[in-house]
């Protein structure tokens, strides 16, 4: 697996835990499916610059904080 996907799914997973949102919040607010939102976490399926976009604004954070 892709350590940098790894990474990426992990931080959005700990920043939607710590903001208390579920992987459907996010589904509603980015119009995407959850399984994909799911694959993405675990670090399975990487998400498009477009996409990652629209993640981090949902969680309420810049694009670049996903990647630490």
């Amino acid at each position: 697996m892709d350590t940098i996907s790894k990474k990426l799914g992990d931080n959005i997973k700990r920043i939607r835990e710590m903001k208390g949102m579920s992987q459907g919040d996010i589904c509603r607010i980015t119009e995407m499916d959850r399984g994909y939102i799911s694959r993405v976490e675990n670090g399975s399926k990487n998400p498009t610059i477009s996409n990652l976009e629209k993640i981090a604004k949902a969680l309420g954070v810049k694009p670049d904080e996903l990647l630490k």
